[in-house]
């Protein structure tokens, strides 16, 4: 392949990266190879995915300890509290007293500043590149939900930040959970090794149902409350649908290509979704054709239809080669199953591995991980489909790369973001950035010849 990502065709093949004994953890005293340390946690972000991963973290991992919490909405905190601390096989992990419960749009930086030693982050995606910087910079380990944020702004900062906790050696670990699925991790790496020879295309879909978190609004809320509450139906904080949710597929495939695509061209709209205030701005379909380097294509179709009347759905990736296919876990053995599965053994549901991953890098029992630009790359490549299916353009990787779009509002209770009519192709524009003012985030990608 020419132009390749930066992760290196050795990243690709070891995967989690080079052996546990490298690497010396930031923090004195934790270094890799003692094993036994106490890992002290904070979150950031109560709501129902927050409140799994901890969680998760306790199925998962020993010695584990919640610390700090922080939400910008009192009642998620409280609500989340108490159903941790009405947990009774894990209620004495939870060590949040308090003076370490956080409310406000800065919670973030009093969970980071609490003594924690890892930080999950698990906030709607907006706010992602600013939280992510935020641990990295006072060198965190972190569990990073996806994505990475939804405009080109965002995203290029998780990626500068992706690469100093490279450069540090910080652990993170993203909630792409399918790269924790046994099976997924087993058929990969043989597709990789060449089970299903030269990869000649892929698919990708998420043809589900509508996600609507508040059938009304409350006149109490702010505009700032109301779109913070409601938030996937808002593209400045949820990213569309084919960023927040989708990017689980997409992932996949980068992760299977080794890559980012070099360009798309998307199409999409709202078919059902009603022009109503609880609908917001966001579309219902896109279907996107993206092109990686090497020049094989990726269909990728998110959709989100009620499913009355017998609508079809379907959850899936699929891969060709040039000797078969693959539905990128069907080559894997042992008990790994789809994360949808019912799992009789806690430990193999990707949910819970995936912390098991994260504790083992932080303490040096299993490999060193650090997925951050490999997921903040899949971010960038489902902005990527957004934006050419709102402006009906072609878009490449060195657009969003130079792209000045921002979507973020002041973060504030009085701040009142703009609901943007529904984005119409021809209408809705995307501005690209001449070459030599592209933003200097990212060196210059060395170029590596096939084979």
């Amino acid at each position: 392949m020419e132009d390749i990502s930066r992760r290196s065709f050795v990243r690709r093949v070891t995967g989690a990266g080079v052996g546990a004994s490298a690497f010396t953890i930031i923090k004195p005293e934790l270094v890799r190879g003692a094993g036994k340390e106490k890992l002290k946690f904070g979150v950031v972000g109560c709501g129902g995915r927050g409140t799994a991963a901890v969680l998760n973290n306790f199925t998962g991992c020993e010695n584990t300890e919640l610390v700090a919490m922080g939400d910008v909405f009192r009642d998620r905190l409280e609500s989340s509290f108490k159903r941790l601390k009405g947990n009774e096989k894990f209620a004495d992990r939870v060590s949040v007293t308090p003076d370490r419960q956080f409310v406000g749009f800065d919670a973030y930086k009093k969970v980071i500043d609490s003594g924690a030693d890892v930080v999950i982050l698990a906030t709607s995606p907006a706010y992602r590149p600013l939280h992510f910087e935020a641990c990295i910079d006072a060198k965190k380990h972190v569990f990073c939900e996806k994505p990475f944020g939804t405009d080109p702004v965002g995203v290029r900062r998780c990626m500068a930040a992706a690469k100093r906790s490279e450069q540090m050696k910080l652990t993170v670990v993203s909630g792409a959970q399918r790269r924790f699925a046994r099976d997924y991790q087993e058929t990969v790496k043989k597709i990789q090794g060449g089970a299903i020879g030269d990869i000649t295309s892929a698919y990708a879909y998420w043809i589900g149902t509508p996600v609507i978190q508040q059938k009304a609004r409350d006149p109490k809320w702010s505009e700032m409350e109301w779109q913070n509450r409601a938030w996937y139906s808002f593209v400045w904080i949820c990213g569309d649908q084919v960023v927040e949710q989708h990017l689980h597929n997409i992932d996949v495939c980068n992760w299977v290509m080794g890559t980012h695509p070099a360009s798309v061209v998307a199409s999409g709209g709202a078919a059902w979704r009603p022009r109503e205030e609880i609908y917001g701005n966001i579309y219902d379909h896109i279907v996107a054709d993206f092109v990686y380097p090497n020049g094989a294509h990726m269909l990728s179709h998110c959709r989100q239809y009620p499913r009355e009347g017998g609508i079809y759905g379907n959850v899936s990736e699929l891969v060709v080669g040039t000797k078969g296919r693959s539905n990128c876990h069907d080559l894997g053995g042992g008990s790994g199953q789809d994360a949808r599965a019912a799992f009789k053994d806690p430990l193999e549901d990707p949910y819970v591995r995936e912390h098991i991953a994260l504790c083992d890098s932080i303490r040096g029992n299993g490999p060193f991980l650090n997925h951050a630009m490999e997921v903040a790359e899949s971010t960038m490549t489902c902005v990527m489909a957004r934006e050419s299916a709102y402006s009906g353009l072609e878009i490449t990787w060195e657009d969003m790369m130079a792209s000045k779009l921002d979507l973020q509002p002041e973060y504030a209770w009085d701040a009142k973001p703009v609901v943007t009519p529904l984005p119409v192709p021809g209408v809705y524009k995307f501005e690209r950035v001449k070459k030599e003012q592209a933003p200097a985030e990212r060196p210059a990608q060395k170029k590596k010849k096939a084979g």
